[in-house]
């Protein structure tokens, strides 16, 4: 499938490129990511939009071509700011890029601010779609985890923590898929209903397959999976305010100094010039 791209003609320098992990298997379509780049595209934020996957089609290279914008702007759909975000996606963009423009990586979606609240709405409507007061029920982020990088959990005990201060639930709980707790570990310490989220991007395997399978498993009918973050309702917002964010601070630097441009927004960006 090619990738989805628009030509808007709103800002006629710049372009996004939405960066997913992706799926390979011959029944996976990663049919939300490309949902996300028509919706984004019709919102008409920049002169052009394109998916790419790491594994998956098209590959980051292959969308890169597509795109012919001076700079372009890449919002990474993953989780954390681990090895594919920081790493393997970099290597892949700064291979693809050639010479002639600039590529500016925003903040992944795992570390996106506003992560928090839409999760927080997620949980809540899933609770009260299965009959349980969200105040009375425990929220579990159900995320990938790693044994050799800790920021899969750092980012997901991040989002816990400001889930927490919305006090909208009884408890918020984390579990993993690659390392302790697991969700039968979590789940063991848990009385009352619990609703688990999804810390993934796409209808991958962990997304699609592994965390409704481990959910089922648990043999609870007060443990409900309410699908997971990449899916979830208010993901273009949340994307395309952080991709304005980006193109206030571009244009604020332009004003001031011609030469340069503003970092991405919130605190963590990557130029591979």
């Amino acid at each position: 499938m090619a990738p989805v791209i628009e030509k808007p003609g709103s800002v006629p320098s710049i372009a996004l490129l939405l960066a997913a992990h992706g799926e390979r298997r011959p029944d996976a379509g990663n049919r939300g990511a490309f949902q996300l780049a028509r919706a984004l595209a019709s919102r008409s934020l920049v002169a052009e939009v394109a998916i790419g996957f790491i594994s998956g089609t098209p590959g980051i290279r292959e969308a890169l071509e597509t795109l012919t914008a001076s700079r372009i702007l890449v919002y990474p759909l993953f989780a954390s700011s681990g090895y594919f975000t920081r790493d393997r996606l970099v290597q892949l963009l700064d291979e693809a890029k050639g010479d002639d423009r600039r590529i500016d990586m925003l903040p992944p979606l795992g570390l996106d601010p506003g992560l928090p609240d839409l999760l927080c709405d997620q949980a809540v409507a899933c609770a009260r779609g299965h009959g349980f007061a969200p105040e009375d029920c425990t929220f579990v982020l159900l995320a990938h985890g790693s044994k050799r990088n800790p920021a899969s959990r750092q980012a997901t005990e991040q989002v816990a923590r400001e889930i927490e201060t919305r006090a909208v639930c009884r408890k918020v709980v984390v579990a993993f898929l690659e390392e302790p707790p697991s969700l039968e570990e979590a789940a063991a310490s848990i009385s009352g209903p619990a609703i688990v989220l999804g810390l993934f991007s796409g209808e991958g395997l962990h997304g699609a397959k592994d965390a409704p399978k481990l959910v089922a498993r648990l043999g609870r009918r007060d443990v409900v999976f309410a699908g997971i973050m990449g899916s979830g309702p208010g993901i273009e917002d949340l994307v395309a305010r952080a991709v304005v964010a980006a193109l206030q601070d571009a244009g604020a630097a332009r004003a001031a100094e011609p030469s340069t441009l503003a970092p991405a927004p919130g605190g963590w960006a990557v130029s591979v010039d």
